[in-house]
């Protein structure tokens, strides 16, 4: 089948998704769609690349297209102005090569650089303009997509990104130290970590600029549009975990939810890929209904003021773009280079990514 039925490349190809990865579900009820900006984003966000030497130029020239950043982010937040989209897409591509780093770090026992990060990265969040020429391409890459992102909402929701996002870099480093020590969590402790890891508040926080404003308290912390937000991102995680087993039991890695069921939980391979699959059908058939009372509180939100109009619309559109995150995670995962892992020279080494070893610097 055509794996997008409004193709980003030229000419529509069609993608063979093996059984156990295949969700019809998603191909059938969760159309895909593609933000009109998104030509123009790729071009940009592979000239941010080079101009925050966050890849080498012969790497974006080669990776960066397949890699299909964009289209991942072109498929989630539609409807956000060009101006947010593309500062999200840049700092999308950030976190990408940020985790390949981290990654690399574990791979080459780089302790020391990778402590040294973590802090930059902390102060970077804190204070982003006043690293906007680090020596560290990393870490002032970092600055320039923080402060564009703390340019569209208030001073509130840039307190809240970044209280979410500190998570994420402990998160980080707790990884970092259980890779390194061997340490598999067991599955509860995993799915908690793995929530931060994959930065879901981040990604749903940035729904909000998307829609054009803040959301209050009242409507983040409501039952159904807060389990909308974490279904529509457990799913992502898990069907990350899901996709990326065969690559990260190559690298030795031990953070994946298959690989702590079969560690802490006594299943066999073949049992854990049943079982992150169960989880993930779970997500995709709880997140239907939920979405209904998610979108009837919205609806309530109306309560003939201009304001309340606003909010309701505002809120249905960041739920429609949760609802946007299935199809577009799920077609990114069989798209991207990111999980050719069968077509790598070496499984436990991506060749988009800088792989020296000389990190202690």
């Amino acid at each position: 089948m055509p794996a997008f039925p409004h193709s980003t490349t030229s000419t529509a190809t069609a993608i063979a998704i093996p059984p156990s990865l295949s969700l019809p579900v998603i191909e059938a009820a969760f159309p895909r769609q593609l933000h009109p900006y998104w030509p123009r984003l790729q071009e940009k966000t592979r000239a941010w690349l080079l101009e925050k030497r966050l890849m080498p130029a012969d790497k974006v020239e080669e990776y960066a297209d397949g890699l299909c950043y964009t289209d991942l982010m072109a498929g989630y937040y539609l409807g956000a102005p060009d101006e947010v989209l593309q500062a999200i897409t840049d700092y999308s591509a950030w976190f990408f090569v940020w985790d390949d780093r981290h990654d690399r770090d574990v791979v080459h026992r780089r302790p020391a650089a990778w402590r040294r990060l973590r802090t930059r990265l902390h102060e970077a969040l804190d204070s982003p303009r006043h690293h906007l020429h680090h020596e560290d391409p990393l870490v002032a890459g970092f600055a320039d997509s923080v402060l564009r992102l703390y340019a569209f909402l208030p001073r509130t929701w840039n307190e809240r990104f970044a209280r979410h996002f500190h998570e994420v870099i402990e998160a980080y480093d707790r990884e970092f130290r259980n890779r390194t020590e061997g340490v598999i969590p067991p599955v509860q402790e995993y799915l908690a970590l793995r929530r931060l890891t994959f930065a879901h508040w981040i990604w749903t926080d940035l729904l909000e600029p998307s829609a054009g404003r803040e959301l209050p308290d009242a409507v983040r912390k409501h039952p159904a549009y807060r389990r909308a937000a974490l279904l529509s991102q457990e799913f992502a995680a898990w069907y990350n975990d899901l996709c990326s087993l065969p690559k990260e039991i190559a690298g030795d890695d031990v953070h994946n939810l298959g690989i702590s069921l079969i560690t802490h939980e006594g299943l066999t391979l073949e049992e854990a890929v049943a079982e992150v699959r169960r989880r993930v059908d779970g997500c995709i058939t709880e997140f239907v209904v939920v979405e209904e009372k998610a979108l009837r509180f919205a609806d309530g939100l109306d309560d003939g003021t201009p304001d309340g109009k606003e909010l309701s619309v505002a809120v249905r559109a960041c739920l429609a773009n949760m609802r946007n995150w299935f199809s577009s995670v799920y077609w990114f995962h069989h798209e991207s280079g990111r999980y050719t892992v069968d077509s790598w020279d070496d499984r436990s080494t991506p060749p988009y990514v800088n792989n020296e070893t000389a990190g202690e610097k």
